[in-house]
């Protein structure tokens, strides 16, 4: 595993610039609702940005609800990371953080840093040699297991479970992915900086953004898509984050997730360009040729032009895929209320869908 020196550089973007848009694109609403169809779920938005054109088709097995779907806000999951990774990047370019801060020593003043402390920037690269989730999680989920087992894991429970954590490796040696890592992450940052997640993430990145469709907690059926189980029928509550909001507490509305899609594609002129900027960058090679490459909000693949970015989510109803090519000037939001089962179409179909654009 490879990264640079600085986890945040002021190097220029090796990305092409971005294809002129095409002249003809009256196919692209017949293969945005196929996807919709493929995804076999009660509500499926696709949604799609081309240079700032947007085409949005939405379905599903369910009948109709009473709000458009497309205006529904859907649970993003682990794609809230995306946020969390703008967010501390906008905070480090910014001079209220380094990155390179002990998340023991902010969440623990008294607490010494010792030789190898986990690093807010460990923390966001999935490299801080933490597990996907705490020890004792699963024993205090298991009586909602079906429902809401974050919610029964509170923050006071996941920064405990961190202070306790001994890693098994050096921070900054390997990848694994973490909600647990994402999760301190959060309280880090509210202990450093005297304010919550929710009111950073809001004050720095929603508010400037513009993201007025998006929010942190649920507030009813005429504002939030209904997550299903996996019969496609059984509705569920709406996902309670507990103590890993950074992790997963953002809900959308697909054209919110296109505005914060189409900020990454072209960031002149917002107030976070300095920041939208830096997560496109890549911070860290790792597998066998270096050929999983990451940024500190993004999966990063190569195809045909250019780079394509991404993330995925799910919760227990529901899932996502953001995901950019800043060769072909695209954003894909793509939301879908089923919960994820075995050789589920939803991912895959959302991310062939922005590979072949």
């Amino acid at each position: 595993m490879t990264a640079p020196a600085a986890l945040w550089p002021d190097a220029p973007l090796d990305d092409p610039a971005p294809a002129p848009a095409p002249a003809d694109d009256r196919g692209l609403a017949e293969r945005l609702t196929a996807a919709v169809e493929a995804c076999d779920a009660p509500d499926a938005v696709f949604a799609l940005s081309r240079h700032g054109r947007r085409t949005v088709r939405a379905g599903g097995t369910a009948p109709p609800p009473d709000v458009p779907r497309e205006d529904l806000r859907y649970e993003a999951g682990s794609a809230t990371k995306t946020f969390t990774g703008l967010l501390l990047a906008h905070l480090i370019r910014s001079g209220r953080l380094t990155g390179g801060e002990p998340a023991a020593a902010c969440l623990d003043p008294g607490r010494a840093a010792g030789p190898d402390p986990v690093t807010l920037a460990h923390l966001i690269t999935h490299t801080a040699g933490l597990p996907v989730l705490p020890s004792g999680f699963r024993a205090r989920a298991l009586p909602a297991w079906r429902t809401n087992p974050y919610g029964r894991y509170p923050a006071d429970r996941v920064v405990d479970a961190f202070l306790r954590h001994r890693p098994r490796h050096r921070p900054g040696t390997r990848w694994r992915y973490s909600n647990f890592g994402v999760a301190v992450l959060g309280h880090a940052l509210a202990a450093a900086t005297g304010r919550s997640w929710d009111d950073l993430l809001t004050g720095h990145v929603l508010r400037p953004l513009g993201l007025a469709g998006t929010g942190l907690a649920p507030e009813g059926p005429a504002t939030d898509a209904v997550g299903r189980a996996k019969d496609g029928r059984t509705p569920l509550p709406p996902f309670d984050a507990g103590g890993f909001r950074a992790a997963g507490a953002v809900r959308a509305t697909p054209h919110d997730l296109l505005t914060f899609l189409e900020a990454h594609l072209d960031p002149d002129g917002s107030p976070l360009a300095g920041a939208l900027r830096a997560v496109r960058v890549p911070v860290l090679r790792r597998g066998w040729g270096h050929r999983h490459v990451h940024t500190v909000a993004w999966f990063r693949h190569p195809v045909d032009g250019g780079p394509l970015y991404f993330h995925s989510g799910a919760t227990l109803g529901q899932q996502a895929f953001l995901g950019f090519r800043p060769d072909t000037g695209t954003a894909l939001a793509a939301v879908c209320t089923r919960r994820f089962r075995a050789h589920d179409p939803f991912v895959a179909t959302a991310y062939a869908l922005l590979a072949d654009s």
